[in-house]
């Protein structure tokens, strides 16, 4: 299964940094900051027909198709362009995420960045690994030592959650706070040990479903901003390297 998903996956990135500067539509997704493009639907497109045709039972749920097959057991969840403005402006950060479930329990994933050739991935029980290489979280073990990492979400105006407040906050708190633009690619950046935390608000199942996997595999702890056990269909993340995490978590709490 990971094989096929890291064949995917593969293919999906070389075509979009085959087309990065091509685009030829790019629309608003009831919101001027969310965009989606003819590359991400010809990614996904691209993902669809692969799944379709070598696992022809197996449900999917896509970013910007859906769902579909829901009583298999199999779903693969699909983010075919991971970091879209950024993608749209050709800064090179930016991916593609899939994952595998199994009656509702993640079982394999993988998140691949085409700039800079980096396949993460993961299996249930089977560890993370990078191009290869294995992958453990740091043991950096005070928020003040942190670099962490977190995005604003589209409806930022609105301000959900108080993530500007968390900002801030983290801000004063910890070495340096990074916002990249790829939720997914945030994530994994935690299993390889270049950043120590992250958090989020308002985000959906292809944006963590894969990276999620590969940090857990990689030791990290994952949950939501109440503390409680993360599930990919929540908007609410937290995910560190374990030995912050009730760190974060103080911060995150005082400004819910």
């Amino acid at each position: 299964m990971l094989d096929r998903i890291i064949e995917i996956a593969k293919q999906a990135g070389t075509f979009l940094k085959e087309n990065e500067g091509n685009i030829s539509e790019i629309k608003e997704k009831g919101s001027f900051t969310n965009l989606v493009t003819d590359i991400d639907k010809g990614s996904e497109a691209m993902i669809k027909a692969f799944i379709q045709k070598n696992f022809p039972d197996h449900g999917i749920l896509a970013e910007e198709s859906g769902a579909s097959s829901p009583t298999s057991e199999y779903r693969w969840i699909i983010d075919p362009l991971d970091g879209t403005t950024n993608f749209t402006h050709s800064f090179p950060v930016y991916c593609v995420s899939i994952a595998v479930e199994r009656k509702g329990e993640l079982i394999a994933g993988a998140v691949y960045d085409p700039n800079f050739d980096e396949m993460f991935t993961a299996e249930k029980g089977g560890g993370a690994h990078v191009n290869g290489k294995r992958l453990q979280v740091t043991t950096t073990n005070t928020l003040e030592k942190s670099m962490l990492a977190t995005g604003f979400p589209y409806d930022v105006k609105n301000n959900p959650f108080n993530c500007v407040q968390h900002f801030e906050e983290f801000l004063v708190k910890t070495q340096a706070v990074r916002r990249l633009g790829s939720a997914a690619l945030d994530s994994c950046y935690v299993a390889c040990g270049r950043l120590d935390g992250f958090w989020e608000v308002n985000l959906h199942p292809w944006d963590t479903a894969a990276a999620v996997l590969i940090t857990t595999e990689a030791g990290g702890k994952v949950t939501g901003f109440n503390g409680e056990k993360y599930s990919i269909y929540q908007r609410d993340i937290v995910l560190s390297n374990g030995t912050i995490h009730d760190e974060m978590l103080e911060v995150i709490k005082k400004n819910l």
